[in-house]
């Protein structure tokens, strides 16, 4: 598994990790199988795999806290989970419920959820962090129109991640953002790699293009996730799913050779074409 590192301490993470984005937000006990079946794909890739959640995410939280102890996996993952209301108190009072429901008793990583009232809860973030509450601290979006938004606060703020959407065919990251990021020692969480699905309709009954196999390329997902990974300023891409198989795909995106520039091109062009 490809590591990268996390720009303001050095420590490093595995270039791909986990989302549970409506994946994890599940409330029957016969769809928590495949849901632990998914932790145990990514941990036979790698140890210590970021995986992110967040409030606004149903019961996500609670499935990751509660599927990580019983299957005895919870010191091999990063965790990650946000902040996502209004208010100093009100932000204090979620975030400590995230810890319960994570069973975790510090955060490897919170985040300001949207960048929602970010100036209230960055003050708590960086107090939490000095009390060794959490780890790092961070914001996210998820929207192109967001990034300026974003890209102001990592140029003003002390910030460790940030967190937004970048894809194929979402390539707004590119103008400024991720190297914004990497001029500032942030690191950087991609959400939305897949396009939420629709990538894949793109590709329905396309054939790989012969040139992807010399890039370690053996599925459209290895293609779309590798095209990110080769970007420099990209830490953890973090695909979601309920599929141990589609999980396994994923982390397979993580190893071998990645494409250079040029090939980065020669990828987009493709996709263009179809």
């Amino acid at each position: 598994m490809i590591l990268r590192n996390i720009p303001s301490t050095g420590e490093t993470l595995p270039i791909i990790g986990l989302g549970t984005w409506s994946t994890f937000d599940v409330t029957r006990p016969a769809e928590h199988t495949p849901l632990e079946q998914v932790l145990q794909a990514v941990v036979q890739t790698t140890k210590g795999a970021l995986i992110d959640s967040s409030p606004m995410y149903g019961r996500a939280e609670e499935v990751v806290g509660n599927l990580t102890q019983s299957s005895k996996l919870n010191e091999d993952f990063f965790y990650a989970t946000k902040v996502w209301t209004t208010g100093k108190e009100e932000g204090i009072q979620q975030m400590e419920s995230s810890l319960k429901k994570m069973q975790r008793k510090q955060m490897d990583l919170m985040q300001i959820h949207n960048l929602t009232d970010w100036k209230t809860h960055l003050t708590t973030l960086r107090d939490w962090k000095e009390q060794g509450k959490i780890r790092y601290l961070g914001i996210t979006h998820y929207t192109d129109s967001m990034h300026s938004e974003l890209e102001k606060v990592i140029m003003t703020e002390k910030i460790d991640f940030v967190q937004f959407n970048y894809s194929i065919t979402s390539r707004n990251a590119e103008k400024r953002l991720l190297a914004a990021a990497a001029d500032k020692g942030v690191a950087t969480l991609i959400n939305r790699p897949l396009g939420e699905g629709a990538l894949f309709t793109m590709v329905r009954g396309k054939a790989l293009p012969e040139w992807a196999k010399d890039y370690d390329i053996h599925s459209w997902t290895q293609f779309f996730l590798k095209f990110i990974a080769s970007h420099p300023a990209v830490t953890c891409i973090i695909p979601a799913t309920r599929k141990p198989a589609h999980a396994a795909d994923n982390m397979q995106a993580g190893q071998g050779k990645l494409p250079d520039q040029t090939i980065r091109e020669k990828m987009v062009t493709f996709i263009e074409s179809l």
